[in-house]
């Protein structure tokens, strides 16, 4: 595509992974994207992380490391030739080695080129990152503003002395649509991907509790990840029945496993603020989680669903069955979840965003400049 160049609109690069990854940031940035798509104030487009080298060198991604090497050499250079063309470098970042792949040479070049970092930071493992490395901590003291979704990790920020921002998650209402599970099945869903920090195992030991107490019980597991076989070895050896493994499902396409299940049952050992989460609230899943990271920022025990303690599936377990003991208890929580979703819905979200990035916007905005889009 191209980006118009109406005087009047700020140009905003999204330095993000693409939907060939399917993970939190490439959801988020797609929402985002599409939300600006047509904007009065905003003309945002992506320069992926992982983009396709040429064609020449693309057997070369079937090639572990040699992926990484055909994948930055092609990467670096059309981030060059994008941010020489924008007005803000709004960059996504996860933690550790993609740090040093991805929003690093991002904010290296920006600042060599004199384009303002919106650096927006999202990963759960912020704490262990940011006490490991110098150069994450060096590198974000020095963007023009840290933008993060939940609170925990503004507080996570600033104790590295970092400042940072809220900006939350956004959900499509119109996509995921709200309906009370009245009565509340044993139907349970999982949608995070199968790698040790979403320690999707405990959910499998805590289904395989709540399949005693309710042998119709059912559980849909959506996602991929290095831990798939180990996963369904665990489900074999528990002996679970109508275990379902999706596989990846396009963003697209999430709604209706919310849609078609009764219970939001989730584990992780680490995390921020799951986008997961905030689409179960909107589409009136009662959610059962563990109060890791910054998932008690936005869901308040016994308010907006029921946490427990870290890799504790028995606690799990239990709330689960707490729910379907009381639909009057499952439906209270389902509705002030729902309600919370105000919050992240684009309205909300766009003038935050605007705002930050009139804040940070070189005085010079507007400066036409033509670029055509990878």
């Amino acid at each position: 595509m191209e980006p118009s160049h109406t005087s009047a609109k700020l140009r905003v690069a999204f330095i993000a992974p693409s939907l060939r990854i399917l993970g939190g940031q490439a959801v988020q940035a797609d929402r985002l994207l599409r939300a600006w798509k047509n904007d009065p104030d905003v003309d945002a487009w992506l320069v992926p992380v992982n983009p396709l080298p040429p064609a020449p060198f693309r057997a070369a991604v079937q090639v572990k490391y040699l992926r990484t090497i055909a994948t930055e050499l092609t990467y670096f250079p059309q981030l060059v030739r994008q941010l020489a063309a924008v007005d803000i470098a709004h960059v996504f970042s996860a933690s550790y080695s993609s740090f040093l792949l991805a929003p690093l040479p991002a904010i290296l070049a920006a600042r060599a080129l004199g384009v303002p970092v919106v650096l927006n930071y999202r990963s759960g493992e912020a704490p262990d990152h940011l006490q490991r490395s110098a150069i994450a901590r060096f590198a974000l003291a020095r963007v023009d503003r840290n933008v993060v979704p939940s609170r925990f990790l503004v507080e996570v920020f600033r104790d590295f002395g970092l400042d940072a921002s809220i900006v939350p998650n956004i959900v499509d209402l119109e996509r995921f649509v709200f309906r009370l599970r009245n009565p509340l099945r044993p139907r349970l869903l999982s949608t995070r991907n199968f790698e040790a920090l979403y320690n999707v195992a405990c959910t499998v030991r805590a289904f395989h509790a709540v399949q005693q107490v309710y042998p119709a019980a059912a559980l849909t597991l959506v996602g991929g990840g290095s831990e798939e076989s180990a996963l369904r070895k665990l489900v074999e050896e528990l002996g679970c029945r109508s275990v379902t493994f999706t596989g990846r499902v396009a963003p697209d396409e999430i709604a209706r496993y919310y849609a078609d299940h009764d219970i939001y049952l989730q584990s992780p050992n680490i995390d921020n603020m799951p986008t997961s989460v905030i689409e179960a609230y909107a589409t009136g899943l009662p959610v059962v989680s563990t109060n890791a990271g910054g998932i008690p920022a936005i869901l308040t025990n016994g308010v907006h669903g029921l946490l427990s303690g870290i890799n504790d599936h028995e606690a799990l377990a239990g709330s689960v069955l707490a729910l379907l003991a009381d639909q009057r208890r499952a439906d209270r929580l389902s509705r002030a979840a729902h309600a919370a979703c105000a919050s992240y819905t684009w309205p909300a979200v766009r003038e935050q965003w605007l705002r930050t990035y009139r804040e940070v916007a070189p005085r010079h905005v507007g400066a036409s400049a033509a670029v055509t889009q990878p």
